[in-house]
């Protein structure tokens, strides 16, 4: 089946056809008709699976379906993620989906200055993406209002437990209609997260793609022992041995990351890191630096993961 032959606006279909999309992956061939009939869902997919337009491109059609017929203002679908980086990459594939549509979305995450977000906010936006943190702030503050909520998206559950934030997801049921539609996708499937996620869906589709090819069949991929005095050299050798690749490099922890940096650059070799000390414009500027060819190692902790 192709993109062409779902019930979706024409304007998004344009803009899938932009992206050049015909046909859609497994999650999103399981989950987009579900979706468009108002189900609740619970999908298990790894990343990479195409899981974000899976629920961009039905709710950008519903919400833009309802705005024909009626204007009602506020917030009518809510993304959470648990990341400034994943939060953005949301927003902008429903950026790139909605162009010719009649749905705004907005992104709100911590690490920037409040007002801006409150004055956004304040001029009405259908889709708001964000991070727990910032979310619970200007609800708090009633600078977000969610009592016209339709749809709840929450994206990497499995990443927000494990950041700790189940606690803020359950409290925030309070602030939200019961009568939803709730989209739930993480990665992996335990019993907290079932619980969890059977505690916010009702009668749920479940969906569940477990991927042929674990590693797509471009990437190569080897696995080595080294002794932990060894590792820094051994890293910045296997750098030196491959100057016109990009290297992406996962410590544990923050200080970690900075101190590898410290000694990459020791070895001459250019890098930069990514991790939650680091304001927002920063962390921008470190995935704008690595994407271009200023520079070739990015370093960030585990938790960070982009």
């Amino acid at each position: 089946m192709k993109f062409e032959e779902y019930p979706i606006s024409d304007g998004i279909k344009k803009s899938i056809s932009k992206q050049g999309f015909k046909k859609p992956t497994d999650i999103q061939y399981k989950a987009i008709p579900n979706i468009l009939r108002g189900e609740d869902v619970l999908a298990i997919a790894q990343t990479g699976t195409g899981k974000t337009a899976a629920f961009v491109i039905p709710i950008l059609h519903l919400l833009h379906v309802k705005k024909i017929i009626r204007k009602s203002a506020g917030i009518k679908c809510l993304v959470m993620a648990p990341t400034h980086e994943l939060a953005l990459q949301i927003h902008e594939v429903f950026v790139s989906l909605a162009k010719h549509t009649k749905v705004s979305s907005f992104c709100i995450h911590g690490g920037v200055d409040q007002d801006p977000q409150k004055e956004k906010l304040a001029d009405g936006v259908d889709v708001l993406i964000a991070t727990p943190g910032r979310l619970f702030d200007l609800v708090s503050q009633g600078d977000v209002k969610l009592s016209g909520l339709e749809i709840l998206v929450l994206d990497e559950a499995d990443h927000m437990l494990d950041l700790g934030f189940i606690k803020d997801i359950q409290d925030l049921m309070r602030h939200i209609p019961s009568r939803r539609q709730t989209l739930f996708f993480s990665a992996t499937i335990t019993e907290k997260i079932k619980k969890l996620a059977y505690s916010l869906v009702t009668n749920p589709i479940r969906i569940q793609i477990s991927p042929k090819d674990p590693v797509a069949k471009n990437i190569e991929h080897a696995v080595a022992f080294i002794e932990m005095d060894d590792k820094r050299f051994f890293l910045g050798n296997m750098m030196q041995e491959n100057p016109d690749r990009k290297t992406l490099v996962f410590v544990r922890t923050k200080v970690r990351a900075e101190r590898l940096l410290k000694a990459l650059e020791r070895q001459e070799l250019t890098a930069i890191t990514i991790h939650g000390d680091k304001d927002q414009k920063a962390r921008e500027e470190s995935m704008q630096a690595f994407r271009t060819v200023s520079y070739t190692h990015l370093t960030l902790p585990t938790i960070y993961s982009v």
